[in-house]
């Protein structure tokens, strides 16, 4: 029998461990991170462009005005005027070509009526044109019962006073809301009252009136006595 031993197995130096496998739930961890700062991204950039839009112009449609308002030029009364009052109509409507009364309606072909109102005595100022010259003040209505527009801006007036028919200077006065006449043009169904004045000496009570609403229409002619 041998004495001999067998020889002891060689020893190696330990391994590493190996690298931590990654989970199914750090895959989840990192995929929400990810979705959470694209959403973070997209949203910003949303609110960017909704900011951007803001600043866009928008158009917007003005409410279109009734058709019947009135359009009132020179409401402001004179200080020193009294009102005056007239004769010699009955407020009757009369057609074109025709004389009216100062209280009467004339009606044109074209559904224009042209009436006169209001009417007052008074003086222009040292600044009016001319100065310091008595006149009688009057409303010159004009309301558009057609369907085209009717160009006031070449509205015209003009008057003659006394049985002799003397010419009556217009008066410009703007202390006295005397400023001549519209600028615009009066579109269908609707009315304008223009304020106009003529020169009438205080002893006089004859006048004519004669208005034309615009260029191609003829003058209606209102007469009668103002007292």
């Amino acid at each position: 029998m041998s004495n001999t031993m067998p020889p002891p197995p060689p020893v190696f130096p330990p391994q590493p461990p190996p690298p931590p496998r990654k989970g199914a739930s750090n895959a989840v961890i990192i995929g929400s991170a990810a979705a959470v700062i694209a959403a973070v991204v997209a949203t910003g950039i949303v609110v960017v462009n909704s900011r951007d839009d803001d600043k866009k112009p928008e158009t917007t449609s003005s409410a279109k005005p009734a058709a019947g308002d009135d359009v009132v030029a020179g409401e402001e009364e004179p200080v020193e005027e009294e009102s005056a009052e007239e004769e010699g109509s009955d407020g009757e409507e009369s057609s074109d070509g025709e004389v009216a009364g100062l209280d009467d309606t004339v009606t044109y072909d074209s559904d224009v009526e042209v009436q006169l109102s209001k009417f007052a005595r008074g003086t222009s100022s040292s600044y009016g044109s001319p100065e310091n010259t008595p006149y009688v003040k009057f409303g010159v209505r004009v309301k558009n019962n057609g369907k085209a527009t009717v160009d006031t801006s070449a509205f015209t007036a003009s008057c003659s006073y006394g049985k002799d028919g003397k010419s009556s200077e217009s008066i410009f006065d703007t202390e006295r809301g005397l400023n001549g006449g519209p600028d615009t043009k009066l579109l269908a169904g609707r009315s304008i009252t223009v304020t106009w004045a003529c020169e009438l000496p205080k002893a006089e009570k004859t006048i004519q009136i004669e208005v034309s609403p615009d260029m191609e229409s003829e003058s209606a002619i209102f007469t009668g006595d103002v007292r």
